[in-house]
Formats: structure tokens, sequence, C-alpha cells
């Protein structure tokens, strides 16, 4: 196995290549090829594993009631899979989580990553910011998907994204990824912001937008 291919792991952050190596090789640890477009894990399945992505790309996706399907996130490589959930009483796969590319899978069993937490203080660390960081991530998760309308969506992620202080707002994704992430097509956010701007709440040029009327704005997000 290429051990710098985990240099870019959160879990290995400040952990010179090295070192990686020598920690690794002192655990039982499988190295699993995985084809595009395959199930990696089911929502409901156990997390058994530490899994990190060394190369390729996948994504967590969940199906609801309606049978349409929500991403969650694209996982790059580098990045763990479940990592908040391979501890507690519903240590469980939250959602599907499928192969964008060909992948290749780090994985080591719980029992033994657990002896390799208690061995070094630096991944500990490392581990507890990787599970509070996802907390996080899934907290907000909800939070957009608790808001009823596209534009009440866009409007907290416009405010989230500027803060208190700019009024403007360089997206870093794009408006397909957006509808990803709120779980709508993406002609319907296309469309809210066209309506957003007619309305004269922000202003948007290419990947910019700009708070035109925060007070407006801010009521949408509690429609």
């Amino acid at each position: 196995m290429d051990y710098s291919l985990l240099s870019a792991s959160s879990l290995f952050a400040g952990i010179r290549p090295d070192e990686i190596e020598k920690i690794i090789r002192n655990v039982p640890y499988r190295v699993r090829k995985i084809n595009e477009g395959s199930l990696i894990a089911q929502t409901g399945e156990p997390v058994g594993s530490l899994m990190i992505v060394l190369t390729g790309k996948v994504k967590g996706e969940m199906i609801d009631f309606a049978g349409k399907v929500i991403k969650i996130e694209d996982i790059p490589a580098s990045g763990a899979l479940a990592s908040a959930f391979m501890f507690g009483n519903k240590n469980r796969f939250p959602v599907n989580v499928v192969a964008m590319t060909e992948v290749s899978l780090l994985s080591i069993d719980k029992a033994d990553f657990l002896k390799m937490l208690k061995s070094d203080e630096s991944i500990l660390v490392n581990f507890l910011d990787m599970i509070s960081n996802r907390s996080q991530f899934l907290s907000e998760k909800i939070k957009f998907l608790n808001f009823k309308t596209i534009k009440g969506k866009l409007a907290q992620f416009i405010l989230q994204r500027a803060g208190k202080e700019r009024n403007s707002v360089n997206l870093d994704i794009t408006q397909s990824e957006i509808a990803d992430f709120f779980g709508v097509a993406r002609p319907s956010v296309a469309r809210a912001l066209g309506e957003m701007e007619h309305d004269g709440l922000i202003s948007a040029s290419a990947k910019n937008i700009r708070i035109i009327d925060r007070k407006k704005l801010s009521a949408l997000t509690s429609e």
C-alpha cells in the first residue's frame, strides 16, 4: 500500500508520512478495490470498521419515502466513512454509500482501531476532531432539510455563508451541487434565485451573490 495516500487524511493530521507507515504496519488492515457505481454500505448496516477513501470518490445519499434520492455529501480521497457512527448504541450507517468512481478503500476493524486510539494521543485527538466536525455538518444538513421552501433553504445558505459582517458571497459550488445538497432539482434552485433577485433581495452574477435586503432575506428562513 502507498502509505503517503494517508497523509492528507484528517485522522493523520500533523503526523509525518514515515510515522504513519509505522502506525499502519502495526495494525491489521484491508485495502479493497471497488467499481464505479457499486454500493459500499447500505443504510442501517452496522459500522464495524474505520474506512478511509485512498483513491477515487464516494457519495452519501438517502432515499425518502417518495423514492427521491437526496445526496448528502461527496467524500473524496482521504475522507472517512461514517466516522461519527463507529461507536455508540446506534452505530449504523445513516445513509447509503456509493462509489462515484473506481475507489480503493482502507478498512481497519473497530477493535484494532480502538487499540490504535489508545496507543497514540495525536490520532485520538484527530479522531475526536473528525467526529465533532461530522456531527456539526450533519446538524447543519438537518437544519437545511427542515426549511419548507427552496427560498428558505437558499436564504439560510446565503446568510450563513455571508455571516453578520459581509453582504457578498462567492460560491465555491455549482447550482447543481446546491440542488443536491438541498435534495431538489437544479431548475428549482435557478428559478428561486431568479425570483429572489427579481424581488430585490439579492443580486446574482456568476458565482457571486450580493445581499441587497438582509431583513427580507432573513424573513424567508421562517417560511
